[in-house]
């Protein structure tokens, strides 16, 4: 049984840092992506294999994963490359994973968890801090608390975004937030809510995002009701809120390309240095119908470099291990709870309510 797997969207931010990350382990990935000039660079940089394909050509995309145990998708936003991705995956009886933090791909993927058994194939998106940490964390809570019936995550992410990270955003801000109620996903208004959170390095105003775990964090944990909350200045939050005005026409095509066009100029990731000298704080809280409460701490490193780490861990894992792994699965549902906390540089601490 082969144990290649492959990197798609490898020259792009995030991915670099993966494949770099896989190197650093031993590992050789094959990288893949759309263009060839910036896929020759890297593969010759770190002694790779190379394919180049782009997934909106069927037979090019059939090819490409040809002889693939597992690929890693890092071309976002994956709501134009996870679909046809997957649906080659399970063509093909290979691993799907990727790094999206998009309710929508979440969901999408889930709904593919019978064809996924019968393929005998994991499908498991969000291998990064989306949303490895919060997943995780969520999961130990529960397990404190196994009748809880609410779940509040929050998390400071500091160091500034990826050019992706910019770009999906961008795409989803005229959908305005999401949140779980009763078990069902509903749309609510940009920043519906405001909260001051206490984090392991001290207290954070955050406001409610559309985030993965809304979708994942069900999975895992069954808790119907949940909120994602993400740190901002109350200048952010305000400005958030005067976005609600014009999310209408944020969607429309020309909004979109000034936007993109914008971040493309603007935007590139934090360098090595930011990163190494940032962190990221999550927050996580549960609540029983009776009212007792359970909460805890993470402090991982920058994101992005949480991203890299969990994100091989995982892809090493579904590649050397033997054992059937078919259907969807969230990172703490693989995994199991507790693998955040086996990640270097992170630290859980129990909050005293």
């Amino acid at each position: 049984m082969t144990d290649a797997w492959m990197v798609y969207g490898a020259y792009g931010y995030t991915g670099r840092l993966i494949v770099a990350r896989a190197v650093a382990a031993g590992m050789k990935p094959v990288v893949a992506g759309r263009d060839a000039d910036k896929l020759e660079s890297l593969a010759l940089e770190f002694g790779l294999p190379q394919r180049c394909f782009d997934v909106g050509d069927v037979a090019a995309l059939r090819k490409g994963l040809d002889g693939m145990r597992a690929v890693l998708n890092c071309a976002g936003p994956f709501s134009r490359t996870a679909s046809a991705m997957i649906s080659a995956c399970l063509q093909l009886k290979v691993h799907y994973l990727d790094i999206t933090g998009e309710i929508d791909v979440f969901a999408y993927a889930h709904s593919n968890d019978s064809a996924a058994r019968k393929h005998g194939i994991a499908l498991i998106p969000g291998v990064g801090f989306d949303v490895v940490p919060t997943d995780c964390l969520a999961a130990m809570l529960a397990r404190e608390l196994p009748d809880a019936n609410e779940l509040i995550l929050a998390f400071d992410a500091g160091g500034g975004p990826s050019r992706g990270t910019a770009l999906t955003t961008v795409e989803g801000v005229g959908g305005g937030g999401r949140v779980r109620r009763e078990g069902q996903v509903v749309r609510v208004p940009l920043a519906y809510k405001q909260r001051e959170f206490n984090f392991a390095n001290g207290r954070r105003m955050a406001v409610t995002i559309p985030w993965g775990d809304v979708y994942t964090a069900f999975v895992s944990t069954g808790i119907p009701n949940i909120e994602v909350y993400m740190s901002m200045s109350t200048r952010a939050i305000s400005g958030m809120r005067k976005l609600r005005w014009f999310a209408p026409l944020l969607t429309l095509a020309p909004a979109q390309w000034l936007l993109k066009r914008q971040v493309s100029a603007g935007v590139s990731g934090p360098t090595p240095e930011r990163r190494a000298t940032t962190q990221s704080q999550v927050y996580g809280e549960v609540r029983n119908a009776a009212g007792q409460r359970r909460a805890a701490t993470l402090v991982t490193p920058n994101g992005y470099d949480l991203t890299a780490i969990a994100a091989v861990e995982i892809a090493e894992f579904l590649v050397k291990d033997r054992r059937i792994h078919a259907g969807y699965f969230t990172p703490s549902t693989l995994m199991g709870a507790d693998f955040v906390t086996t990640l270097p540089g992170v630290e859980y601490a129990r909050v005293n309510l």
